[in-house]
């Protein structure tokens, strides 16, 4: 009984190394690909460096509207000068180390490579706790695996258009004639993908949600009752970040996500209540 117990362990351990390994060499294959596009995805990146950005567009349209209607307000406060303080020229990536750009490549690759190699990563997973589910449940790797990786890219992408241009203006909103940015290369990159993998991993709370209310780990009533510990979880992970706005960003979409949870709970037990035989 005893080297049966051993064997199982050993079985279980060999198992967990070779799923590791896959996801590895998935993750290596992803980062691959993604070192091709990690010149375009710096870009990107720092696109909101330029002043390109949704935000500052609506702000012009907004002074604009003003200017039109109301010129003495417009004068009077002098709207607009914000949008044109600072030469885009000054405001660029800079590195003081050797090889850090290099390095900042790897890091980019490294991340979207991740991203890329999601949904191998999610069967892998799958697959290694299968063995402890029944029939009925190993069915659902396919939408547990194809909602992961979407929601984890919904996330990244929401932060990236939405939350990192609100980010990035509201730090250049500082400048003035006698104070300019001068962002580092990496403290810039490391602080943008910390932000994108905590929000990858934030929408993807429903879909964890999902799978251990159909395996009946978890039900609505009990998410309900845990606000509380939600909001402090929430707090707790923002805090992380040093300035408030990025603590706000961070926070709110993380909540948000709790809620949403509950909602796709409730909806899993309503239908599985409509199924259900009626008692005889």
């Amino acid at each position: 009984m005893e080297h049966g117990k051993v064997m199982s362990l050993v079985e279980h351990l060999t198992e967990l190394r070779t799923r590791l390994i896959r996801c590895f060499i998935a993750l290596i294959l992803g980062m691959g690909v993604a070192w091709n596009f990690s010149t375009d995805l710096l870009t990107f990146v720092e696109k909101p460096l330029t002043g390109h950005t949704y935000l500052v567009e609506l702000k012009a349209k907004v002074y604009d509207a003003v200017k039109r209607r109301y010129p003495s307000a417009y004068d009077r406060y002098k709207l607009g000068s914000d949008l044109n303080t600072v030469s885009k020229e000054d405001r660029k990536l800079n590195y003081s180390a050797p090889l850090e750009p290099f390095f900042v490549q790897i890091k980019i690759s490294l991340i979207a490579g991740a991203i890329l190699a999601l949904p191998i990563i999610l069967q892998q997973v799958w697959l290694f706790v299968a063995p402890g589910l029944t029939q009925k449940e190993r069915r659902l790797i396919f939408p547990f695996v194809t909602a992961g990786s979407l929601s984890f890219i919904v996330g990244a992408l929401f932060f990236l258009l939405v939350i990192w241009p609100v980010i990035i203006n509201f730090s250049l909103s500082y400048e003035t004639e006698g104070l300019r940015s001068w962002f580092n290369l990496t403290a810039y990159i490391n602080f943008c993908l910390r932000l994108i993998m905590i929000f990858g991993l934030v929408f993807e709370l429903p879909v964890v949600a999902a799978i251990l209310a159909r395996i009946g780990l978890i039900n609505a009533r009990f998410l309900a009752r845990q606000r509380k510990f939600a909001v402090l979880a929430s707090a707790l992970v923002a805090a992380f970040h040093a300035d408030l706005l990025t603590m706000a960003v961070v926070w709110i979409p993380l909540y948000l996500m709790y809620e949403v949870s509950i909602w796709i709970v409730r909806v899993f037990e309503r239908r599985r209540a409509a199924v259900a035989p009626a008692p005889a």
